[in-house]
């Protein structure tokens, strides 16, 4: 055998597209699949392997996602067995725990290298996440990140001897500012979208995730924003439940239909019941207190109401809702508590589950790319002159009848007066807007065919 040659590794996740590849050692090409699984899936030596140059950072990232939708997470975040009903596969055929997998010729540029090609099938995966256990594993994966994440959030709003203060967490009141503090900053970051077509492309993000991605300048959409503030939370052991919210979603909440479309993920004719997820917040118990947060941003206040404040936004008779300014038009959003597992397991379903996740946030609950208090942006896709015509002759009556300025890019710029003023407000938010469109048309035209091209829209919504 030439001892030469390159033996490669390569890891794909079938759900959620992430693939790691690593380089292995001559002799791991006889292990079965697993010991193989064990050496370099479930406790890989990662800090070698970077060192001898056998995998990139980025790989690493990935292999961490990966272990996590392979194996359950113990309460301390240590990896147990994996999840029932997971198939591991090599091209179409199902390959057993006690087989040795098969090598495949592949080039690496000009170089031949040998490849184990493992695809990970999770279609009959259930929704058995230890939520617990995998906020704590996320937390240990980049402590350090997050804890200078938290210091550097209270030390900017409170100055260095009130923040190691509230993080003594010795009383109600240390423990509800340092919530408010973390809900204001996760509140402060942009309400967005174009994270899922630029950097990682995560097409929806954990709560840790969105949690770096707030660090790196942007921010995600309300169901990212909760996890990463609970995400936060559950750390230094604070209590929260998450609320789901809707449009004149009033009745009491249709708990067993939606557990039944996360059974079956039919969601023809099913309208009427996901009006009671549109929305996401929380709800924490701090000492006898009850605090409900919204940190979604975009068109909604921070909301941190106490006690009798937030009873009535989730009173069973006489609710009050929560007035929300559309973009043409105002809502009444209604909250509700829920039973916990039907958003955990929503959300286990966004993050793996239900395809194209990242073009349904932004074209089907039409949340765009970014929204803020000024500025609405969301991409036109089309397919010919005559679609795009239709398209934006309906986005122009809507602007027109809200007296909404607005412009519509064609080539994908900013170059207008109000694009030159969303750049030069936003600078980040506008930069990584240009960027998405690549990946977006990428993944459009293989959600509904080949041959679209997008155009950009711009609406200002503040003065």
């Amino acid at each position: 055998m030439d001892e030469t040659r390159q033996y490669l590794l390569q890891f794909f996740d079938s759900l959620s597209g992430g693939k790691c590849v690593l380089r292995i050692e001559k002799d791991d090409i006889l292990l079965s699949l697993d010991h193989l699984l064990e050496k370099y899936l479930k406790n890989p030596p990662v800090g070698r392997l970077l060192e001898e140059g056998r995998i990139t950072q980025d790989s690493v990232e990935t292999l961490s996602d990966i272990q996590d939708f392979v194996y359950m997470a113990a309460d301390d975040g240590r990896l147990g067995d994996v999840f029932t009903g997971i198939k591991f596969k090599q091209g179409r055929r199902p390959i057993h725990l006690n087989s040795t997998p098969f090598l495949e010729q592949a080039m690496v540029g000009d170089v031949p290298v040998l490849v184990i090609n493992l695809l990970i099938d999770r279609t009959n995966a259930g929704y058995d996440r230890n939520w617990a256990g995998f906020h704590r594993r996320r937390w240990l994966r980049h402590q350090d990140i997050y804890s200078d994440f938290v210091m550097s959030t209270l030390e900017r709003k409170c100055g260095r001897e009130e923040a190691q203060d509230i993080l003594a967490l010795s009383s109600r009141d240390r423990k509800t500012r340092l919530v408010q503090v973390l809900a204001q900053r996760v509140w402060e970051s942009d309400f967005e979208s174009y994270s899922r077509f630029t950097g990682r492309k995560l097409a929806h993000k954990t709560g840790d995730q969105t949690v770096r991605n707030i660090i790196d300048g942007a921010g995600g959409i309300c169901s990212e924003k909760v996890q990463a503030l609970k995400f936060i939370t559950d750390y230094f052991g604070i209590s929260s439940e998450y609320l789901f919210a809707g449009v004149d979603a009033r009745e009491h909440i249709p708990e067993e239909k939606l557990r039944e479309l996360l059974d079956t993920f039919d969601f023809r004719f099913s309208k009427r019941y996901m009006r009671y997820w549109q929305h996401t917040a929380l709800l924490y118990h701090i000492d006898g207190t009850s605090i409900l947060v919204d940190t979604t941003n975009g068109n909604i206040p921070l909301l941190f109401l106490s006690d009798g404040a937030a009873e009535r936004l989730l009173a069973h008779e006489d609710k009050q809702p929560v007035q929300v300014k559309m973009v043409d038009s105002y809502e009444d959003f209604y909250y509700h508590r829920v039973s916990q597992d039907i958003p955990e397991n929503l959300f286990f379903a966004m993050e793996t589950w239900i395809q194209h996740m990242d073009l349904i946030q932004v074209f089907e609950n039409d949340l765009g790319l970014y929204l803020s208090k000024d500025f609405y942006v969301t991409p036109i896709v089309f397919k010919g002159p005559r679609e795009l015509a239709k398209l934006k002759g309906e986005y122009v009556q809507v602007c027109d009848q809200a007296d909404l300025a607005y412009s519509i890019s064609d080539d994908w710029s900013l170059d207008s007066p109000l694009g030159e003023r969303f750049a030069r407000e936003a600078p980040r938010a506008s930069e990584e807007v240009i960027r998405s469109k690549d990946h977006l048309l990428k993944r459009y035209n293989e959600w509904d065919g080949p041959g679209h091209e997008a155009s950009l829209l711009l609406i200002q919504l503040g003065n």
